[in-house]
């Protein structure tokens, strides 16, 4: 197999380091995150190109590094199987199923936090003009759980960056196209079959979004939401690709 970084990869990580730098260095590290963060689409502060640019956007320097660690890795091994272009395919594509997964549960949610205030006599514009300011009713939390109150003001609040879930994926990926491939782990420091390591890290966002609601692995502000619907787009394309291997549409 030949050694070194892939080019898709190559480019990847350098975008996403040179946006970094953009982000600490450019209007007092602010302006890049309202820009081109991802923001709940029923924020005024909602703009359609931020679901791409999220991906491209990174919280901190171990946000970064970790995740482009794990492209690196992961990154060049579906690279050099699937080619430059269905790479891509599959890492923009899982970015997007990311978003779309993060917004249909955070959506669900909001919108049935909102009933309850109508409900409770509330009126549906004045809700709105009240997440808009910030000024929020103290009685929104006497009459909602404090589950309903933070479903309502945190994800209207709320905004998405990080790679991970275009990253998750290119994991699901190689996990479908390599599961017995050993790879070397840096933490902890052994080897381990890729499938494990698949069950492992996306197993435990599952866990998170459908049993725990906090994530296993990582910092409380994990988007494990955004993971699993990284990881299904990254599964549902390769196993379409299989399932059509001797069509035109072959991966292989």
């Amino acid at each position: 197999m030949r050694l070194g970084i892939t080019d898709a990869v190559k480019h990847l990580i350098i975008i996403n380091v040179v946006v970094f730098i953009g982000t600490v260095t450019i209007g007092n590290g602010q302006s890049f995150y309202t820009w081109f963060s991802f923001y709940f689409p029923m924020s005024e502060m909602f703009q359609p190109w931020q679901v791409l640019t999220h991906m491209f956007m990174h919280g901190d320097q171990s946000h970064l590094f970790f995740n482009m660690l794990l492209l690196f890795f992961i990154g060049v091994l579906v690279e050099r199987i699937l080619g430059t272009k269905k790479f891509l395919f599959v890492y923009i594509s899982s970015g997007l199923g990311a978003v779309l997964l993060t917004f249909l549960v955070s959506y669900i949610q909001f919108t049935l936090s909102i009933s309850e205030l109508i409900s409770a006599g509330f009126n549906e514009a004045q809700i709105y003009d009240t997440l808009k300011s910030g000024m929020y009713n103290l009685q929104w939390e006497a009459l909602l759980s404090e589950r309903s109150f933070k479903h309502l003001v945190g994800n209207y609040n709320s905004t998405m960056v990080g790679a991970s879930g275009a990253i998750m994926g290119i994991l699901a990926a190689l996990g479908l196209m390599m599961p017995n491939r050993e790879i070397h782990l840096i933490f902890p420091p052994i080897r381990l079959k890729i499938k494990y390591l698949v069950v492992g890290m996306i197993g435990s966002d599952f866990i998170s979004m459908f049993l725990t609601g906090t994530p296993l692995l990582g910092h409380s502000n994990t988007a494990y939401t955004a993971h699993v619907g990284g990881a299904i787009t990254g599964a549902i394309i390769i196993l379409y690709w299989k399932k059509n291997s001797m069509d035109k549409y072959r991966w292989n």
